[in-house]
């Protein structure tokens, strides 16, 4: 199933697929977001905005309007 990052439950994990936006996806790859890239939904701050994921063995926050344009694999 495919779904946006700022779609998941904190504990959720999925393999970055792609990108739907070409204006960010050069700073989210330089913070370690590629695709095939296994990335974990750790925290979300109590206010809904950043989140918090692991990826590529770093620990990163994110704003949401950046999560909701990295589309996820998620696993089960």
């Amino acid at each position: 199933m495919i779904a946006r990052l700022s779609e998941l439950k904190p504990g959720q994990e999925g393999i970055i697929k792609e990108f739907n936006s070409d204006e960010i996806s050069l700073k989210l790859m330089e913070m370690g977001c590629v695709p095939g890239e296994r990335i974990l939904l750790e925290q979300i701050a109590p206010l809904g905005d950043p989140i918090s994921v692991n990826v590529a063995g770093y620990h990163l926050s994110l704003r949401l309007n950046e999560a909701e344009h990295i589309l996820v694999e998620i696993k089960y």
